[in-house]
């Protein structure tokens, strides 16, 4: 007599078969690092991870998120081959571990902040923000979201992610052309307003900082001249730069008022990609020519001109 199996043995079947499907489709899933090698655009990061040793780490359990800059956003921070190849392993794993959050934080899930604090997986901070433009991160917006890896996720941006070197002080005092900025800083804290004391604090701060040429064209020949200011003119000068609170390009709207340290306003003007900012008593807007560099205390914004209360 010909024996039917039973019920419990066919559901036993199907519930296996239907594991196995979801174990076979969870492997066909690539790892982070499979999806940046396959990525034809990813081509410059696959060679910073390979070259700072985090292949086998971006392949490993993890969840992981990484903000993945493409070619163009090393292109558009202007780090070329030649300057990754520069770097030391361990200085690139610095800024590499700066775009990877130790757990997986798809788009829907980012907080809508303004600049929610996230710790990274190099212990520094991040800041995220979710609003109605789209996703950023430290101001540099996410181009392609939700690029799924079979230990996290991936959200490809703009530019590439530099870690803070240091607080605004520091930064400046790194930076060559901010020479003429540093000396001032420097003169107008031997006034009565210690500038310097101030930007080295916990802040944070949004500075809008000017460039040597800008100092030149203001009528500060070099830095002679600047040493020879009063440094109480500098200070109301330099505090005019300074905005209370962390403001990236991405929290920049047209026509919005802010107000300075000093207590005078500044209009922010906006016009497509371009982006400028206005003193009260300067005949045109100085162009904002950099955005988002990162500070312990803050965060920087170059321009072109300086700015006039």
């Amino acid at each position: 007599m010909k024996k039917t199996p039973s019920i419990i043995a066919i559901l036993f079947f199907a519930a296996t078969l239907v594991s196995c499907e979801k174990e076979e489709a969870k492997q066909t899933v690539p790892t982070i690092t499979a999806q940046v090698v396959a990525a034809p655009n990813l081509s410059t990061l696959e060679s910073a991870v390979v070259k700072a040793n985090l292949a086998s780490t971006l392949e490993g359990a993890g969840p992981f998120t990484v903000f993945a800059p493409t070619d163009d956003a090393f292109a558009a921070s202007g780090i070329t081959a030649a300057a990754i190849n520069s770097l030391t392993a361990a200085q690139l794993q610095s800024i590499l571990l700066y775009h990877v959050i130790p757990s997986k934080i798809p788009a829907a899930n980012v907080p809508a902040g303004p600049n929610a604090k996230v710790v990274t997986a190099s212990g520094d901070s991040v800041f995220v923000t979710k609003n109605a433009s789209g996703v950023f991160i430290n101001g540099i917006n996410v181009t392609q979201a939700d690029v799924e890896a079979s230990n996290g996720v991936i959200h490809l941006v703009s530019k590439v992610i530099l870690p803070p070197a240091g607080n605004i002080v520091e930064v400046a005092q790194s930076n060559s052309n901010f020479s003429f900025l540093v000396a001032a800083v420097v003169r107008a804290s031997t006034g009565t307003t210690n500038v310097a004391q101030i930007l080295s604090s916990g802040g944070p701060f949004t500075v809008f900082a000017p460039t040597n040429e800008a100092f030149i064209a203001a009528g500060f020949a070099n830095i002679a001249a600047i040493n020879a200011a009063n440094p109480n003119t500098l200070a109301s000068i330099l505090t005019y730069h300074v905005v209370p609170g962390r403001v990236f390009s991405s929290g920049l709207s047209n026509g919005a008022s802010v107000t300075a340290a000093s207590g005078g306003t500044l209009t922010i003007g906006l016009n497509g990609s371009a982006a400028s900012v206005k003193g009260k008593t300067n005949p045109s807007p100085s162009n904002i020519i950099a955005t988002n560099l990162m500070a312990r205390n803050g965060v920087i914004h170059v321009i072109d001109r300086v700015l006039l209360p």
